[in-house]
């Protein structure tokens, strides 16, 4: 039997495993989904203060308190800039990372700086304006999702779609504009497994999985698999195990 620790992406929460967890439950796994700080229904906890840091304490302190070990420590999207920070913390309980189309960032990097939407100095200024409360603590990133569903639908049925737009709620805007601390190239001593998508604003950061030396799993589909393809993805999870 194994451990799965199942860490959600930007806009969402541990609900995002509904239709994974189910069948790694059934083959004997021991499953936890998480939610961030700010997220899901921690939504309520979103402030300027929240960032990438909080996110790495929320699941370093689950599998402390929760005592778990040799776990398979799973990411998708926004969590990748979270899961080095845990594996610094807290290596010795983890055994194997998995990367579902995650973001890569490294240290001293912002997501909006990897992305390429904006500079250092841009990220900067703006993360002084939320800290100072002239800018509002969220990012906005749920509404952004419903708004490119529309022009482009996702890999699912309509219904399935809805009820993933619908769960969406907003994330702290400082995890985007604050410099990550331990980031992708700092991830060693572990196995990782990356899983790059064909349809997905994150394909420009796919190469840096290449260059980090870890194994790439090719899937056509879009970032939002693991609700349009649980199937899939569950296989992929149990075949790790």
């Amino acid at each position: 039997m194994s451990t799965f620790v199942l860490c959600h992406g930007g806009g969402m929460g541990g609900w995002i495993w509904k239709f994974v967890k189910p069948a790694l439950v059934a083959a004997g796994h021991e499953v936890y989904t998480p939610t961030y700080t700010g997220f899901g229904e921690r939504e309520h906890l979103l402030g300027p203060d929240i960032d990438g840091e909080v996110h790495v304490l929320d699941i370093v302190n689950v599998l402390e308190k929760e005592d778990i070990r040799d776990c398979i420590l799973v990411g998708h999207s926004y969590s990748g800039t979270v899961l080095p920070g845990v594996v610094a913390k807290a290596g010795d309980r983890v055994k194997r990372v998995v990367m579902l189309d995650a973001l890569i960032v490294y240290s001293g990097e912002t997501i909006v700086e990897a992305m390429g939407l904006m500079d250092k100095e841009q990220a900067a200024g703006i993360l002084a304006g939320v800290k100072a409360g002239q800018i509002p603590p969220g990012s906005g990133v749920h509404e952004q999702q419903r708004a490119m569903a529309k022009d482009h639908p996702m890999d699912m049925s309509a219904e399935r779609q809805q009820w993933l737009l619908d769960n969406l709620s907003d994330q702290p805007l400082a995890c985007t504009v604050t410099p990550v601390v331990v980031g992708a190239e700092q991830l060693k001593g572990k196995p990782v497994d990356y899983v790059a998508v064909t349809d997905t604003i994150m394909k420009p950061l796919h190469a840096r999985a290449h260059e980090l030396g870890w194994t790439v799993h090719e899937l056509e589909g879009d970032h939002a698999f693991l609700v349009g393809q649980p199937e899939w993805t569950a296989d992929f999870l149990l075949g790790l195990a």
